[in-house]
């Protein structure tokens, strides 16, 4: 039972930090969005460089609106980041081996259907609930402050 109330208290600290810095997108569970005064291209750029400037590493930039027009699929912009920090990812993989299943971490940044550029993200509460991690709190909590900070400049907001 302690393990069990541990984890629903850091999910609630988290889910309440993590509330004030960013919107869950409409019905995608662990998700996060913000909206970006930019283009995608713009906004993909920006975040590329400051993922870079950190000294976060930059697994893969996967552009999947080239991806999908190569098979003659129109699809609106979209480009996914890939990268992380090992300092943080690999202490939080000791806790919970399965949560490298959604590191590192990934920002989409793509057009939704209102036109509007959207910057998504899996919202590490959702990663303490999905993989039932315990004892990392502290780090998740850095990784949440650290995403939002990085969405948030990305997009212009």
């Amino acid at each position: 039972m302690k393990k069990a109330s541990s984890l629903l208290g850091a999910f609630v600290m988290l889910s309440c930090f993590v509330g004030n810095t960013a919107q869950a997108d409409d019905g995608v569970e662990g998700m996060l969005s913000i909206e970006s005064k930019f283009t995608v291209l713009e906004t993909a750029n920006r975040l590329e460089r400051m993922v870079k400037a950190k000294g976060l590493k930059l697994f893969a930039r996967i552009p999947h609106s080239e991806g999908a027009s190569a098979v003659g699929v129109n699809l609106r912009p979209t480009e996914l980041l890939i990268f992380g920090n090992p300092k943080m990812g690999a202490p939080i993989m000791q806790c919970q081996q399965t949560v490298a299943l959604d590191l590192p971490q990934k920002m989409l940044i793509w057009k939704n259907q209102a036109n509007k550029v959207q910057i998504s993200y899996n919202a590490p509460a959702y990663l303490i609930k999905r993989h039932s991690i315990v004892g990392c709190e502290d780090v998740l909590e850095k990784m949440s402050k650290a995403l939002a900070g990085l969405a948030r400049k990305a997009g212009g907001v």
